[in-house]
């Protein structure tokens, strides 16, 4: 199973970026995917997931309406679209696969001006 992240990077308050998550060595068309985070200090903390066919998600509360969560199924593939950060989204960002039970390495996000 491998989970590799991207699109992390600094961003200033209010911008915009795309992290990407690409799976492989598992059915990736029937794992329900999420993305975490953890800022430096705190507990790793659920983000946003997304059903295997994408047809139900959840949002944290301090994302709901800024960041939205997809896949492609055909490209083995999960992003998070995260509009209007702010410093507070600054983290380590992981992408994890329920089952089977895996996380990436992570990519950090860094919001600042």
């Amino acid at each position: 199973v491998q989970l590799v992240e991207s699109g992390g990077g600094l961003v200033q308050p209010g911008g915009s970026l795309r992290l990407s998550c690409a799976a492989s060595g598992f059915t990736f068309s029937r794992c329900t995917m999420a993305w975490y985070r953890q800022a430096p200090g705190k507990e790793r903390e659920l983000v946003a997931s997304i059903s295997s066919v994408g047809d139900s998600t959840y949002y944290a509360d301090s994302v709901k309406g800024r960041f939205t969560i997809s896949r492609d199924n055909a490209k083995n593939t999960v992003y998070l679209q995260m509009n209007s950060l702010k410093p507070e989204d600054t983290a380590v960002y992981y992408c994890y696969a329920v089952r089977p039970d895996s996380w990436g390495q992570g990519t950090q996000v860094t919001v600042s001006s």
